[in-house]
């Protein structure tokens, strides 16, 4: 029987499972505010890889990095009503710009009281649209294409690291167009950033397409998203891209003269991704003896861990484990010099194995004196932890046949988290419901961890569409997305009868 290393399984409890893998990855922790967390270096680290890679590629498709401040003017949400309604019970706000003692305690100045509260920034459409209106007057100003990388305050009342916290970070794209193609083009083009991002870096299988009306952000002509299953079969939105039309040019009074010598409003659009995606990681490929993580966003994708004696023998052992680094540093997966620590803390061997094993580290080598003097080196594979025995299944290689064999090591690990995930994403996804009654059926029946269900549907909306979502929350369903390549729907709607004109998704959500 395998002994796991946490003490919660995911069918036992995923919550306090998922709990559990943050804490003994060394991931994040409490910082004391509610809704707010301390993110360690290891989590940290999966963010800036994150950042790295997507960065890249948001820079590829022309787009230029740049900031915009953390404080916008209430004024600024007060001129587009449907946005400030979305998110004003989520928002932040400073009223007074000093504090003084008052009976020992640290109060509000009265005499401070801004003119004009602030609020501390839930999205940039608002702020950026007010430089958007500065930055474009004629046609040969478009597109913009700006990218911010920042943090974000939406006040959560139930909050979930990493999955919904009061702060987050986040990057955030706004762009400015001349024409509604440009912009619709822009958008899908970015969903595909995404998508692209989420199934080849973090090995997330996801789904794209667009979002119903009543999931739409608040403002937007249409939403897209990306939508990934975790292995309690729940959907997780991981990145979003909205077309706004001119929501936000008319209120921001973002205009261009044509090349007719017209005025025209812009076509604008926003997307973004955020640490959600490290929540996403967590419960795509963590397993009971903690987190794994793929490859490409695995900060060290090597652990070398010297099983240190305190004698004559630690030096040479030292040396040999440095020289192996500096060798690993030298051979190039997907595209980077491989990344490889030596982990020297003042620990046992076998705790700091186990540490880099429930971090998820893709490959932990572990190097004794034996394994030196032999020109070994012991290899644990964090996808193949367990021989059929269910004892732990570290090789004992030689130090240069390791050296060639790395490299694939990596790209087969990152091979095997995305196919696992793949698989049980395809095979939880039910397709043949055909009436209400049966997606209730199904999900009451469907046991501990549910799928998702693709239904056909009328694509209600107004007060039908409300009537419907009521319905669903009743038991505890949400509609994900319309996906890009679902079949064309030839039956009838599950929710009213009428003759159904696409297929969408059913599932509970985080």
């Amino acid at each position: 029987m395998i002994k796991h290393a946490l003490n919660v399984t995911r069918e036992g409890d995923f919550a306090q499972w998922y709990q559990t893998v943050i804490t003994e990855a060394d991931m994040a922790e409490e910082s004391g505010v509610r809704g707010c967390m301390v993110i360690r270096p290891w989590g940290y680290g999966i963010w800036e890889r994150i950042q790295r890679l997507l960065d890249d590629r948001i820079k590829a498709t022309g787009h230029e990095n740049c900031y915009f401040p953390l404080f916008i003017p209430l004024s600024y949400f007060e001129k587009e009503a449907e946005h400030v309604d979305g998110f004003a019970k989520e928002m932040a706000v400073v009223t007074h710009h000093r504090l003084i003692q008052k009976d020992g305690k640290l109060v509000p100045d009265p005499e401070a009281k801004l003119e004009e509260p602030l609020v501390v920034r839930p999205t940039s459409e608002t702020v950026i649209g007010a430089a958007f209106s500065r930055w474009v007057q004629s046609w040969r100003d478009l597109p913009v294409l700006i990218n911010q990388w920042a943090n974000v305050v939406r006040w959560e009342m139930r909050t979930r690291m990493f999955l919904r916290t009061a702060e987050f970070l986040w990057q955030e794209g706004h762009t400015a167009h001349a024409s509604v193609g440009e912009a619709r083009e822009e958008t899908m083009k970015m969903l595909e950033v995404y998508r692209e991002f989420a199934e080849n870096c973090a090995a997330m299988p996801v789904i794209a397409g667009e979002k119903p009306e009543n999931e739409r952000f608040p403002g937007a002509v249409s939403t897209y998203s990306i939508e990934a299953m975790m292995q309690d079969g729940k959907a997780l939105q991981a990145a979003t891209s909205h077309f706004l039309g001119t929501t936000f040019s008319k209120a921001q009074d973002i205009k261009f003269q044509n090349s007719e010598g017209q005025q025209e409003l812009a076509q604008t659009t926003s997307w973004g991704m955020s640490t959600r995606m490290i929540g996403g990681l967590i419960m795509t490929h963590g397993d009971d003896d903690g987190l794994r993580v793929p490859p490409r966003l695995a900060p060290w994708q090597i652990a070398i861990v010297p099983m240190l004696r305190d004698n004559d023998e630690d030096a040479a052992l030292i040396d040999y484990c440095k020289s192996l680094q500096q060798e690993l540093a030298k051979l190039t997966a997907f595209g980077e010099p491989v990344r490889a620590l030596l982990d020297l803390k003042a620990v046992k061997a076998v705790t700091k194995r186990w540490g880099w094993i429930k971090k998820g580290a893709p490959v932990v080598v572990e190097v004794g004196g034996r394994d030196m003097a032999g020109g070994n080196v012991s290899v644990t594979v964090r996808t193949e932890l367990y021989r059929e025995d269910g004892k732990l299944n570290s090789a004992i290689i030689p130090r240069d046949a390791f050296l060639g064999d790395i490299v694939a090591t990596l790209e087969g690990v990152q091979k095997v988290l995305f196919d696992e995930a793949k698989a049980r994403t395809d095979a939880n996804i039910v397709r043949d419901v055909t009436d209400f009654a049966g997606m209730a059926d199904y999900f009451e029946k469907a046991g501990k961890f549910p799928g998702w269900v693709e239904v056909e549907w009328s694509k209600p909306s107004g007060a039908d569409l409300d009537k419907v979502v009521e319905r669903l929350k009743a038991l505890k369903l949400t509609f994900r997305n319309v996906p890009n390549d679902a079949a064309p729907a030839t039956g009838t709607c599950i929710f009213s009868g009428a003759p159904a004109v696409e297929r969408i998704l059913v599932a509970r959500a985080y």
